[in-house]
């Protein structure tokens, strides 16, 4: 072989060693940026180890990605888990327990969006649905008055409108014709005293129940008549029917029930919350779907003492004048209660105020980015407003959209602030780093579980409720403890540790160790 083509053999060799070595180390710096905690101590700045400051002169922590917070980058840049910038983290925020700064940028992306809370007085009226019912008040009964057959009812079917004086049944009265021969033979007579007997034969017919104006009839016409029309005493519709053609009848006996309708009951169905307003008397205006134009007058009769335990609400009855019949029972109504006048409060949109079953809360813009979640005592709700009595004032901003993103942001910087001890602030020097300790005054928190995985400077330990922390089960990353993981750390051994949290909300290891005669 001539020494030109070695040397050719050998450049080309060369070559591609160094391609491979170049593609190695572009492979190990991706495997290294994706799966290793991005979290390390803070940079020296350029003047000589002072801290870290942006344009805005303020001193930078470190950066984070708010959709992923537990995880720290020493330097701005582009966020590997999420197609969006890093976010820095002041120095001046860590003693703003529960406050949470969003870049303006974020501020959009989030769709957060703030109102003004005002101060005005919510509509102390209310409205509640009912249905049309017949007033009882105004039912009448006609009856037989003495013992008898039914020739013909005039009436078959109920809710048949009938007017008064109309004919309701025509009765045949067996008893009447003897009375009834009886005054007109004594009419006829001429012997003396006859008046008195005649008095005392009219009598007897009225007591029979026969009217008067077929009693004189008969003494005009000299003719008997075993039948007899009962007519209704007052307008209305049939309510009720209780005899039929050829029936017989005693005295006492209902022919029909009439029901006016010169006034309704309406029957609200009133939410419970509201039945405190509800007095009464008090002035009501109802509408009908039927009748959208026209408002119907009246008031609140009684509240019947029972409350419906699948709807919760409270039923109230209401008198309305229904000039010529227009409402017929069974028709939906709307009631629109007037209410006292209400005094004035803190009025922000009910879309404001996050409601947790426990508490109330609403996020409250304090400028510059900067958002707190404040707890509030609430009042009334009416249309898509909510009364605020205590918590805020009038003029603040108060965020209407985006806050679960900002509450949840905010209870965690909360949760993480209170597991120090409060009011104790980190002695200098004390910062945490990448496996450096926590501040001397930091709680200590015991717990047990099972490694998951040992990488580097951090345990990842899969663990039950830690109650002193206010932590639930979970898997998480805590950081080795200065003098190293221990050899016998490894994966799927059960451990025993000691935790405490740093100022920058680091969960740094104290302890840790196999556990004794368990198993994982």
């Amino acid at each position: 072989m001539k020494t030109s083509d070695l040397q050719r053999g050998l450049s080309a060799v060369a070559i591609l060693a160094a391609l491979a070595l170049a593609a190695l180390a572009a492979f190990a710096g991706y495997w290294y940026g994706t799966h290793s905690p991005a979290e390390a101590p803070q940079p020296a700045a350029p003047d000589g180890g002072k801290a870290l400051t942006d344009a805005s002169g303020r001193r930078v922590l470190y950066w984070h990605d708010p959709m992923v917070p537990g995880h720290k980058f020493d330097k701005p840049g582009k966020s590997p888990f999420m197609d969006m910038q890093l976010v820095p983290v002041y120095a001046d925020e860590g003693a703003d327990e529960g406050r949470v700064t969003i870049s303006p940028r974020l501020t959009q992306s989030f769709g957060v969006r703030t109102v003004e809370a005002k101060s005005g007085s919510l509509p102390s009226g209310f409205t509640a649905v009912g249905a049309i019912a017949v007033d009882e008040r105004t039912l009448t009964g006609v009856q037989s008055r003495v013992q008898g057959f039914v020739e013909r009812l005039h009436v078959r079917a109920t809710f048949e409108g009938v007017r008064a004086g109309q004919p309701i049944a025509d009765l045949f009265v067996p008893e009447w014709v003897a009375a009834q021969e009886e005054l007109i033979a004594l009419k006829r007579s001429a012997q003396p005293g006859v008046d008195a007997l005649v008095d005392a034969a009219r009598n007897r017919l009225r007591l029979t129940g026969m009217p008067e104006a077929e009693i004189a009839r008969i003494e005009r016409e000299g003719r008997t008549s075993g039948r007899v029309t009962v007519t209704a005493p007052v307008g209305g519709i049939v309510w009720e029917i209780g005899a039929r053609d050829g029936q017989a009848v005693m005295p006492g006996t209902n022919l029909v029930r009439i029901a006016g309708l010169g006034s309704v009951w309406l029957i609200a169905e009133v939410p419970e919350a509201q039945a405190a307003q509800l007095a009464v008397g008090a002035q009501v205006e109802a509408r009908s779907a039927a009748y959208p134009d026209r408002a119907f007058k009246g008031r609140v009769e009684t509240l019947l003492p029972e409350v419906n335990a699948a709807t919760r609400t409270v039923r109230a009855r209401i008198v309305l004048a229904n000039p010529g019949g227009t409402l017929k029972p069974g028709m939906f109504a709307t009631a629109t209660f007037a209410g006292p006048e209400a005094k004035a409060a803190v009025l922000v949109p009910s879309e404001a105020v996050i409601r947790t079953g426990t508490r109330s809360v609403v996020i409250v813009a304090e400028g510059e980015g900067r958002f707190a979640p404040v707890e509030v005592e609430t009042g009334r709700e009416s249309g898509d407003m909510t009364e605020i009595r205590k918590g805020i004032a009038a003029g603040q901003l108060v965020v209407a959209s985006g806050q679960f993103l900002i509450d949840s942001e905010a209870s965690l910087k909360g949760v993480l602030a209170r597991m120090n001890v409060a009011g104790e602030a980190p002695a200098a020097g004390a910062q945490s780093g990448h496996g450096g300790q926590a501040a001397s005054g930091a709680v200590r928190h015991k717990a047990s579980g099972v490694v998951r995985d040992v990488d580097g400077g951090e345990v990842f330990i899969e663990h039950g409720p830690i109650e002193s922390a206010g932590m639930g089960a979970m898997t998480m990353g805590f950081k080795a403890p200065a003098s190293g993981v221990p050899p016998a750390v490894k994966e799927g051994v059960r451990v025993d540790f000691e935790f405490a949290v740093t100022p920058k909300g680091e969960f740094q290891l104290s302890s840790i160790a196999p556990a004794q005669g368990r198993k994982p």
